[in-house]
């Protein structure tokens, strides 16, 4: 898996603050405090945004550029991005576990069987694309090696 994520946080690991206002900057595509207040968080103070905000860039969840006396936020990561990597975040931890790889391996099939069993054929494709992807590589990489 390519990883481009230089952080540790996941969307399931920020507090409700925090992702909610991700929420909002992924639906504005960028903001300051100020036109965040005035798009309805309100009820929320000004230094209360404007630290969250910070907090949201110190994790690498936010970039940020000056404007004036104040910050344009924008989300580093798209909200299928940032899901992507907890979830792969989830299965690694999994995986470090347990001893045995397979364990984990079962309870993944046996959670996909409860939730869909039609995403074990699709468990099944992906591994098979995943499959040819490295055969090819591999192929790929012996000719490299002769010539």
């Amino acid at each position: 898996m390519n990883r481009f994520f230089h952080f540790r946080t996941s969307f399931s690991q920020l507090g409700p603050l925090e992702q909610r206002l991700l929420e909002a900057l992924w639906a504005r595509g960028n903001a300051t405090v100020r036109e965040l207040l005035e798009d309805g968080h309100d009820d929320l103070a000004y230094t209360t945004l404007m630290t969250t905000l910070d907090r949201l860039f110190k994790k690498k969840v936010l970039t940020r550029q000056a404007e004036g006396r104040a910050f344009r936020y924008a989300p580093q990561y798209t909200r299928e991005e940032l899901h992507r990597e907890a979830a792969g975040d989830a299965f690694r931890r999994l995986l470090d576990a347990s001893p045995g790889a397979s364990l984990p391996l079962s309870y993944l099939v046996e959670i996909l069987t409860e939730r869909d069993a039609h995403l074990l054929d699709d468990l099944w494709q992906l591994v098979e694309s995943k499959r040819r992807q490295l055969r090819h590589r591999a192929i790929d990489s012996r000719d490299k090696e002769r010539t």
